[in-house]
């Protein structure tokens, strides 16, 4: 395969430009040791020592092109400092992983929704926790999920207390405790009590790092579209809440910075590809499509290769382009530095990027189907940067 002709424009930026890089900004700024990223080009760590406390809110599917696409949000645009890349793939179990944990799937090893663990013998969705064909949670099978997954918290790399504000649905789930740490949880339901809880930590005494997640925006953009007026009238929403909060909180000596996990681009029928129609290609699968539907992991019976290359070459040319998994191991797809022991195992043999707005998605015999409009996890510019708003006051 001559992969080096078909590499896409754009692909995450691990050496000062993207989310992994502001974590190590973080990182260095509240008093952990250096970390093995750069700082992030658009915030120092310097910057970030100049406040008594840091809150981090990510706002889940809120693209770099989605927020400057509308003007009319104008609070979180006149505080935007700039663009970041999330990281491959841009989809909310890896890129939230690393705001988690501060490094880049290249060391945390999630790598989409739907991964294949050697070690269970199962293809499970990581951010429920649950085999993909459904039942207990891995926690409820017994499962240690923090011994499984083997991650440091960001909240035991930091030298100041940390508070993890978080849904309500999700906020003692297997995934979120494993990644807890020092950290203190508090839930919430809806956003009015979301920012709630953010002000009752901020005006506490001491100096401290906030990490806070929002949802909807992601949700309404699969259920609705991206570009839908439910989405647009939702980040106005989202807008004027902003400005509110930093109003409550002048005078807290607080870095506010909103990120995002990753972009969304809608779809349509025709853009919505399903392996039923493509036989010959599940007969060379092994497995059940893993990753995303954008970033599709691919896990072949033994001597199919060329097969499949041929396959997707004739009959997905101008959808999808083919990688083998070790390539975009070694392209630094991932991040930088030594790899996570099972991330090549995670990948597949092949990695299918969706091209346009393409997706692939395969069905279990007793899966629910349906469709979403709004997707990501590929690498158009709309899914792959994300917004890096900066406020707060030093009063």
């Amino acid at each position: 395969m001559e992969t080096d002709r078909n590499e896409p424009e754009d692909l995450p930026d691990y050496q000062g430009g993207g989310i992994v890089n502001l974590m190590a900004s973080l990182q260095t700024g509240l008093g952990g040791p250096v970390p093995a990223y750069a700082p992030a080009g658009l915030l120092s760590p310097e910057s970030v020592r100049e406040h008594a406390q840091v809150l981090l809110l990510v706002i889940d599917g809120m693209g770099l092109n989605f927020l400057q696409a509308h003007p009319e949000a104008a609070c979180l645009n006149a505080h935007l400092r700039g663009g970041l890349t999330s990281v491959y793939p841009p989809t909310t179990a890896s890129a939230i992983t690393t705001f988690i944990t501060g490094v880049a799937p290249q060391q945390h090893g999630l790598t989409g929704w739907n991964m294949y663990l050697r070690e269970l013998g199962s293809v499970v969705t990581v951010l429920p926790g649950r085999a993909r064909f459904g039942g207990v949670t891995l926690g409820e099978a017994g499962i240690d999920v923090a011994a499984l997954l083997g991650h440091t918290p960001f909240s035991e790399l930091i030298g100041v207390n940390a508070w993890t504000v978080s849904p309500a649905h999700i906020a003692r789930s297997d995934f979120n405790l494993a990644h807890l740490g020092r950290s203190r949880l508090l839930s919430y339901r809806g956003l009015t009590e979301l920012l709630a809880r953010i002000v009752g930590v901020l005006r506490k005494a001491g100096p401290k790092f906030v990490y806070a997640y929002w949802s909807e925006l992601d949700s309404l953009g699969h259920r609705e579209g991206i570009w839908s007026e439910a989405s647009r009238s939702h980040l106005l929403e989202l807008d004027r809440a902003f400005e509110a909060f930093l109003e409550q909180i002048r005078g807290t000596d607080t870095r506010v910075i909103v990120c995002a996990d990753h972009g969304l681009v809608d779809t349509s029928d025709a853009e919505r590809i399903c392996l039923d129609d493509h036989p010959r290609l599940a007969d060379m699968l092994v497995l059940p499509l893993c990753g995303e539907p954008r970033s599709v992991y691919c896990y072949l019976h033994p001597g199919c290769e060329d097969r499949f290359d041929a396959y997707i070459e004739h009959e997905f040319a101008g959808i999808a382009r083919s990688f083998p998994g070790s390539y975009l191991i070694d392209s630094g797809w991932f991040g930088l530095g030594v790899p996570h022991p099972r991330l090549r195992q995670r990948i597949g043999d092949r990695v299918l990027i969706m091209e346009g707005n393409y997706i692939l998605k395969d069905w279990l015999i007793q899966e629910h189907r349906f469709e979403m409009t709004g997707v990501h996890g590929g690498l158009s510019r709309d899914e792959l940067y994300v917004p890096l708003i900066i406020a707060g006051d030093t009063l």
